[in-house]
């Protein structure tokens, strides 16, 4: 069973001042596009699954996404300097990806069952190159037992060097391309085969990603666009 869900006065408070700083920042920075809004539920809970080439994904999506998601990211952000800081101030949740730790997956799903949207990487991180990487099978977890929708979401734009570039007056475009909610087929079997289920899934997903993305961000996913497509 998992654990009541709330967000503190605090975090609330620091979400209404960083949503409108940050966009300001990356509008600077960079030329902003916002594709495909149409398709954000408009009540509910919901999983945001984009891709991850950098560090500016996850602040873009958080400042610009209609209302203000939970966010997934994993542990290791909360000992890194300076993005520690935004992580925890903004609320985070984060993630051992390479253990089980019930309390990380406890509140993942609190949040999920409370009717709020998450923001989450099905990569588990950051690729440094556009091509996509092999997704973890995690982000099948979660929507397996909160048996929520997903929205994906490709980012275009949001390279290593999006902030070097933008300081010195080179704006690159940077898009948010949203695409249909779907819902994911249902896990079957035990044990292995339940986890290779999970990971089919999560496959899923990124192929979906995959779709609304530039041939030169597909990496693992460039011969599954189609099943995407049609499933």
């Amino acid at each position: 069973m998992t654990s009541e869900y709330s967000v503190p006065a605090h975090i609330r408070l620091f979400r209404w001042a960083f949503r409108p700083v940050f966009r300001g920042l990356f509008h600077i920075l960079g030329r902003v596009s916002i594709l495909g809004v149409e398709n954000v539920p408009q009540h509910g809970a919901y999983i945001i699954a984009i891709n991850h080439v950098s560090l500016f994904e996850p602040p873009f999506m958080l400042a610009f996404w209609p209302v203000a998601p939970e966010a997934v990211g994993a542990a290791e952000i909360w000992e890194r300097r300076g993005q520690s800081a935004l992580a925890r101030y903004y609320g985070g949740i984060p993630i051992h990806r390479s253990e089980y730790d019930r309390q990380d997956m406890e509140r993942v799903l609190a949040a999920l069952n409370s009717g709020r949207p998450l923001l989450i990487s099905p990569e588990g991180g950051r690729s440094h190159t556009l091509g996509m990487r092999r997704a973890l099978p995690g982000v099948a977890f979660f929507i397996e037992r909160s048996n929520v929708p997903v929205v994906p979401v490709g980012v275009v734009g949001a390279t290593d060097d999006f902030l070097k570039l933008g300081m010195k007056g080179k704006r690159q475009s940077l898009e948010m391309r949203i695409g249909s909610p779907f819902r994911l087929p249902s896990v079957e079997g035990k044990g292995e085969e339940r986890r290779l289920s999970r990971q089919r899934n999560a496959d899923l997903i990124m192929q979906r990603i995959a779709t609304l993305l530039p041939p030169e961000y597909h990496g693992v996913y460039a011969d599954h666009e189609h099943n995407a497509q049609t499933t």
